[in-house]
């Protein structure tokens, strides 16, 4: 894999993770608002909501971890690179 390409696969993954984080972030904003406003008749949608977000939260910590794997498989194959 040739150099550029490593340049051009790390710009994505960093884009994605910061597209992940943001998405995160949005998330847990409009859950602690919709939580401030929900009443009490609100429960059985809230519970809902509630499973939703815990997965989602497990699907990032998912691709996170995807996410983790593949760069330390970039490292790797970068350090087996810049050792021939």
């Amino acid at each position: 894999m040739s150099a550029t390409r490593i340049d051009q696969a790390m710009t994505r993954i960093t884009a994605a993770m910061a597209r992940i984080d943001a998405a995160r972030l949005d998330l847990k904003s409009s859950t602690e608002n919709s939580e401030e406003t929900n009443a009490p008749s609100d429960a059985p949608s809230h519970a809902g909501g509630s499973a939703r977000v815990m997965a989602l939260v497990n699907a990032h910590e998912k691709l996170r971890e995807e996410v983790a794997d593949t760069l330390g498989e970039l490292d790797t194959l970068i350090e087996e690179l810049e050792g021939e």
